[in-house]
């Protein structure tokens, strides 16, 4: 009985250090008899093993733990209280910062960086701009949320994009330069000509002190009426270009996607019923709402789907638009506006976002530029993908 108890005692103390990690104890395994010998030496190969799983946890965990704080992107993670679990060098670099124990501590930062933060969910991201000591800083953000063993966590990458930034800044006023000098110079051009024509024929004229013949004076008149509506399309343009940069910022409120797809359709069914064409609503949940500014979505939405009429004015057979909204994989409202029109050749697909470019004959070009940016003041994106005599489709994620 009292070798039992024993064995009994030793059995507990070996699962008490099981239970609370202690792999220190070793066990005789000569003198104490047959089956004790046995029995303790199955303890220390299971001891044995313990220390050997607990030592590559341990390499591996700093093994990744010396990954995380070498790798270039900045790596934060946080729990539902903003406790910080993980922040890497780059990230405490990018943000400057030398430690950091809470994302709330960031508010001396930035306050919009600890908003984003908090805000986001899986899949969201944001562009927060920092300046440290003069020097301005780009950060893109972006989120995903865990659950490790029932606890809340956010993983945030961070990215000093602001070298990339400035080549695509340069990239754009390239393409917009060029685009204007296209526009003004196909403008002035013609102008120009017609008012050294104009003015030859006069100075000719004056200096032989001849009268004009009424003949002359008509050819006159016509040329100043040319000039004076180019020059008016020139006042157009520029107003058009203006109007780029007074987008207001969004008054945002919730509304039902249906609700607004519904007021367009109604704005649109004339147009749309005297050219065939079938207008298709897709809404999952039917209920879906979202946070936007009503009055500049409508003016997206309205733009996009004119734009899809217009490539369907030369197709034979069915001509439909398809508007689906639904919730994607990252939790965030979605929608999809699809023709099946001409479709975009792939070199105006990469342009068709720059302002004042357009493939349509009567188009000004600063429609899909607005609903860029009216999009990116949101908080969304607006992409697009095309296929040539299939259609094109317009995806915007809010």
């Amino acid at each position: 009985m009292r070798t039992l108890d024993k064995t009994n005692r030793e059995i507990a103390s070996f699962l008490s250090s099981i239970k609370y990690d202690d792999f220190t104890t070793t066990y005789p395994t000569a003198g104490r008899g047959r089956s004790m010998n046995e029995l303790y030496n199955e303890f220390n190969s299971v001891i044995r093993k313990f220390r050997e799983i607990r030592a590559e946890k341990e390499a591996n965990y700093h093994y990744f733990r010396t990954i995380v704080q070498h790798v270039a992107i900045g790596l934060v993670t946080f729990n539902k209280l903003g406790e910080i679990q993980i922040v890497n060098s780059a990230a405490k670099k990018l943000m400057g910062v030398e430690s950091l124990n809470s994302i709330f501590e960031l508010s001396k930062v930035s306050p919009k960086l600890v908003e984003s933060l908090v805000k986001l969910k899986t899949g969201g991201s944001a562009l927060i701009e920092l300046t440290n000591e003069g020097t301005r800083t780009q950060l893109s953000i972006y989120v995903i949320e865990l659950v490790l063993r029932g606890e809340e966590f956010k993983l945030v990458s961070i990215q000093n994009i602001q070298s990339e930034l400035e080549e695509k800044e340069m990239d754009a006023w390239q393409n917009l330069i060029r685009v204007l000098t296209h526009e003004i110079m196909n403008s002035v051009t013609p102008l120009s000509s017609l008012a050294s024509t104009v003015e030859v024929n006069l100075v000719d004229n004056i200096e032989d002190n001849v009268p004009i013949e009424k003949e002359e004076l008509e050819d006159i008149y016509l040329a100043v009426q040319t000039i004076k509506r180019r020059s008016e399309g020139l006042i157009r343009f520029v107003s058009d270009f203006r109007n780029l940069t007074r987008i207001p910022e969004p008054k945002i409120h919730e509304v039902e996607i249906r609700k607004v797809i519904d007021h367009i359709k109604v704005l649109l069914a004339h147009d749309m019923l005297t050219r065939g064409i079938e207008f298709v609503v897709k809404i999952n949940p039917k209920d879906l709402k979202i946070h936007v500014d009503k009055e500049l979505i409508d003016q997206v939405l309205i733009n996009l789907i004119q734009n899809a009429m217009h490539a369907l004015e030369d197709k034979e057979g069915d001509k439909m638009i398809i508007v689906n909204a639904y919730v994607n994989e990252y939790g965030r409202p979605t929608m999809k506006i699809r023709d099946n029109g001409s479709g975009i050749d792939e070199e105006a697909l990469g342009k068709i976002f720059i302002p004042f470019f357009t493939t349509k004959k009567q188009g000004s070009g600063i429609g899909l530029s607005l609903s860029k940016q009216i999009m990116r003041k949101h908080g969304g994106a607006i992409t697009v993908r095309s296929v040539l005599k299939e259609g094109t489709e317009f995806t915007l994620r809010f």
